[in-house]
């Protein structure tokens, strides 16, 4: 890594450090996200505030905000010496910054949202065929966890069909790990029947 990856890594931390569940949630008056439901700042939780628009803000921040770091080092590796590995650096960076924002006391979210904006800017391709994956399955089973970490799991393997094994592969394998990682909680109730879940009563 050169300079001006360390300084992309530094820039796309911050960025992901913009936690938006929280942001969104002050600025329309709502309880703290760590407050109330898991106490997981994302738009699943803010949506149990009962604002679908304060859902919704979050959902697109926090997506928008990995689309951005990745594309911007995209548009300023060939003018300021980024290399592929620091973009690869940038698309973890943000998603770390998620899951650890050091604006709100290194307490994040879960980083789906973030990730899948991390992807869409890697390869729209990855981006739709996961998007697509996460809605199949949220579709059958009302379950966000459980679609969330069936798209984690299939992302390395999208990366691999279609960017081959090279520095972006293994920055989506580590996002990967960290994703499901990060819904070992969820994986424990789900296990034990006990996961919510978005159906009718």
């Amino acid at each position: 890594m050169n300079m001006p990856d360390i300084i992309a890594l530094v820039v796309a931390y911050l960025i992901g450090s913009l936690s938006f569940a929280v942001i969104v949630s002050r600025a329309l008056k709502l309880p703290d996200p760590h407050s109330y439901g898991s106490g997981n700042p994302g738009a699943t939780n803010v949506l149990r505030s009962g604002s679908k628009t304060a859902a919704i803000l979050t959902l697109l921040g926090d997506t928008l905000k990995g689309v951005a770091a990745v594309l911007l080092a995209k548009y300023f590796a060939p003018h300021f010496g980024v290399t592929e590995i620091g973009i690869a650096v940038v698309a973890i960076a943000v998603f770390l910054g998620h899951l650890f924002p050091v604006f709100f006391g290194f307490k994040g979210g879960k980083g789906v949202a973030t990730a899948a904006g991390v992807l869409w800017a890697l390869d729209w391709r990855i981006g739709l065929g996961l998007t697509l994956i996460w809605a199949l399955i949220f579709a059958l089973s009302r379950v966000s966890s459980l679609a969330a970490l069936i798209g984690s799991a299939m992302a390395p393997v999208l990366a691999w069909h279609f960017l081959g094994v090279g520095p972006a592969f293994y920055a989506v394998l580590a996002m990967a790990v960290l994703l499901i990682w990060r819904h070992k909680e969820n994986i424990e109730r789900l296990v034990s029947g006990k996961e919510g879940s978005f159906k009718k009563p």
